[in-house]
């Protein structure tokens, strides 16, 4: 499975699979506990394949980013989410040296390497382009910037 079906939802805790469209929205299924969960349109939603991170001269697909930490880690987990905040700058910076450290925070390092591991507790390791960069018709609508 590939990032295009993974979702983050504002204000829950984790990342969820987009199992079926409804009406009102849709259900998903949490990636940390297996729950289905019904989402309304209301609720702030992004893919991960839509997400990007700032570096000093681009927006970085998260994909690659998570290309960059499973080549550092040879496919296998990251650092814990919940070390100093020293330790996952550090860490960061050896996997993307260019970030943009005055628009990526601490928190976003955080949820970055936490949706890494989950992911691959989950079995999703496929990192690779998705449809749409295949075809030249990128798109990059979240930018992780936000406080959690």
């Amino acid at each position: 499975m590939s990032l295009e079906k993974i979702l983050s939802i504002s204000g829950k805790p984790g990342l969820y699979k987009l199992e079926n469209q409804t009406r009102t929205g849709f259900l998903a299924i949490s990636l940390l506990d297996g729950k289905k969960i019904s989402v309304s349109a209301r609720q702030n939603v992004s893919l991960l394949s839509e997400i990007a991170i700032y570096t000093l001269t681009e927006e970085l697909p998260l994909r690659e980013v998570f290309l960059k930490i499973s080549k550092k880690e040879d496919g296998g987990e990251a650092i814990n989410h919940k070390s100093s905040k020293d330790q996952l700058e550090e860490y960061f910076f050896e996997v993307l040296p260019d970030y943009d450290e005055d628009r990526v925070y601490v928190s976003d390092i955080k949820k970055i390497v936490q949706w890494y591991n989950l992911l691959l507790k989950n079995g999703i390791s496929d990192f690779s382009e998705t449809k749409e960069e295949v075809n030249g018709e990128e798109g990059k609508e979240a930018i992780v910037t936000e406080e959690e």
